[in-house]
């Protein structure tokens, strides 16, 4: 790839992943309410950013404490699946 392009497009791709960890979980919004179900979903989402950013700091944790149980727990390994593929390459067979 161009070295021009990456320079390009380097501060946008910043800004797309500080938006998209803005929600992360150990954020102050759960100690008034527990985290749900669409919560863990978008936590399982971003699991691999928020586990980057863990390493260098400790206010970002990647699974949130805080939150409403069995539909949390759900949603995160939900979101966790469809982030990640969920396995679903492994057990296809290539068409000859």
């Amino acid at each position: 790839m161009n070295t021009k392009k990456i320079i390009r497009w380097l501060p946008l791709f910043i800004l797309a992943l500080v938006i998209l960890t803005s929600c992360a979980p150990g954020n102050e919004i759960f100690d008034v309410d527990p985290a749900g179900f669409f919560m863990g979903l978008w936590h399982g989402f971003i699991s691999l950013f928020t586990f980057f950013i863990s390493l260098f700091t400790s206010d970002v944790g990647i699974y949130e404490v805080n939150n409403s149980g069995w539909s949390y727990n759900l949603g995160f390994i939900l979101g966790i699946m469809i982030f990640y593929g969920g396995g679903t390459k492994g057990g296809s067979r290539k068409w000859q």
